[in-house]
């Protein structure tokens, strides 16, 4: 029989050994998966977080990056993949960040739940509708809250395309348009089908969730292309993908995503009236700009850098101490996967596609801000830059 690793990395401090009242101001949270997004934006937010969250728990099989994530965020409490159930069920923590390849999502998020923990898992919530299903169930059954990422509910600029087109400055909104390029680096995960990677999944998903928060409404049909070339970074997955959406009300969103073109993040929404243009509305290391256009004038606005992961932070964890509903909810994540599926299904029949009714009652609007100034850049340990210089 093999022998169980039992170093240090999941040894607890016996302050942790017992659950708090639920009357505590602070939510523990482990990060699970200590990849780029994690490094560069997750653990960092935790400074602009420490109002009602604690980071106090990582998980990661690179020691590496245990020993040295561990040493600058003062964080004692270690797990490799293997003793995952060990952190989730030692008592020292309340919640987990998944930040782990897709593929992973719902094993670790149906994990957690049914050891009692809170989840909020980076986007897409999972690879399939079961697994979103599956991870929804095991949360509700569990009585423990669950939220998909999505951190543009919380930030400024998109908040503000949303009250000027609900404002009507442009008029009625009619056309979706949208672009999210990059250039990604050669075996990133992103390229690798294994992980359920893939345009859609990655960035896609971003300019569907705009569209459906924008027209504040859900598609009922698409068609979708895909196109890869010869370059050999793109021979597991599709190098670009284009869609179509329509929305009732005979409205049309399209958007292009690759992962072989110079960096772009935009979306305009183009009305009866006018149009407004977002510059760089997905990056969260760039400053985004809206730009307005009505009665023959365009007003211009910059929107400097923030910390778009604390707000998520927060917010979660006020859910879980105030005992709210987080939304963007599961099924919010659910809704943008059911999505995704039935465009790849479009690309492999070569067709369009009816997408399943799912109602929503709530959209993100300007209430849902928080904001927190920029964080420093941190300094890297075991990971790939996801984009080549």
């Amino acid at each position: 029989m093999k022998k169980r690793h039992t170093s240090h990395y999941h040894q607890l401090n016996s302050r942790h050994n017992h659950r708090r009242p639920a009357s505590r101001r602070k939510i523990r949270y482990a990060v699970v998966g200590l990849g780029h997004i994690a490094q560069n934006a997750i653990l960092p937010a935790f400074a602009h977080a420490r109002e009602n969250s604690e980071l106090v728990a990582l998980v990661s099989d690179d020691r590496a990056k245990l020993r040295a994530l561990s040493r600058e965020y003062h964080v004692e409490n270690c797990f490799t993949y293997d003793d995952y159930e060990l952190c989730l069920r030692s008592g020292g923590i309340d919640a987990v960040y998944i930040a782990l390849p897709n593929n992973l999502h719902a094993d670790y998020c149906v994990r957690a739940a049914a050891a009692g923990i809170h989840v909020l898992c980076e986007k897409p919530l999972a690879v399939t509708e079961d697994e979103c299903r599956d991870i929804i169930k095991s949360c509700a059954e569990n009585r423990v809250k669950l939220m998909t990422a999505y951190r543009l509910h919380f930030e400024r600029a998109n908040l503000k395309a949303v009250e000027m087109i609900r404002s009507g400055k442009i008029g009625e909104p009619r056309i979706f348009n949208s672009v999210f390029t990059m250039q990604v680096s050669p075996g990133n995960i992103r390229t690798k089908d294994q992980y359920a990677g893939g345009t859609l999944y990655d960035i896609g998903i971003y300019c569907i969730n705009a569209a459906r928060y924008l027209f504040r409404d859900e598609p009922v049909e698409g068609f979708c292309f895909s196109a890869a070339g010869a370059d050999p970074r793109f021979r597991r997955t599709e190098e670009m993908t284009a869609a179509m959406l329509r929305f009732p009300k005979e409205r049309l969103a399209g958007f292009t995503a690759s992962f072989g073109a110079e960096d772009t993040a935009d979306f305009e929404v183009v009305g009866t009236k006018g149009k407004l243009r977002a510059i760089q509305a997905y990056d969260y290391s760039s400053p985004a700009i809206l730009e307005l256009t009505a009665d023959g004038q365009t007003h211009r606005e910059l929107y400097h850098l923030r910390d778009q992961f604390a707000p998520e932070l927060i917010y979660f964890s006020n859910c879980i101490l105030k005992n709210r509903q987080p939304e963007p909810s599961g099924v919010e994540g659910m809704r943008d996967v059911s999505i995704i599926r039935s465009l790849y299904e479009s690309v492999h029949k070569a067709g369009p596609v009816k997408f399943k009714t799912i109602k929503r009652r709530r959209y993100p609007d300007l209430r849902q801000e928080i904001y927190r100034p920029r964080v420093t850049t941190p300094k890297l340990v075991h990971v790939q830059a996801p984009t080549r210089d």
